[in-house]
């Protein structure tokens, strides 16, 4: 098994419009735009039915760690926003 820090992860090229955005949720939560990213993907399941994103999946050897598998649940979700300092 290769270390964590070898593994090399996709990395698009984001719209002026979602680069932009990003950077200003990660500067009003204080925390960098990894962060930022982050806590979107982790909030996606709050507003995209799962269902329908685990159904059209093409990958089913990663779901122990997608953000569609469990959504958060309300506490968890403001546990997440918590964190954004608006």
């Amino acid at each position: 098994m290769q270390p964590l820090t070898s593994k090399r992860f996709y990395s698009p090229q984001f719209s002026q419009l979602a680069a932009v955005s990003v950077r200003r949720l990660a500067w009003a939560m204080g925390k960098p735009m990894p962060a930022a990213v982050d806590l979107m993907v982790s909030l996606m399941a709050t507003i995209i039915e799962p269902a329908k994103i685990c159904f059209a999946c093409q990958d089913k050897t990663r779901c122990h760690c997608c953000s569609f598998r469990s959504p958060p649940t309300p506490q968890e979700q403001a546990a997440l926003l918590a964190g954004v300092s608006l």
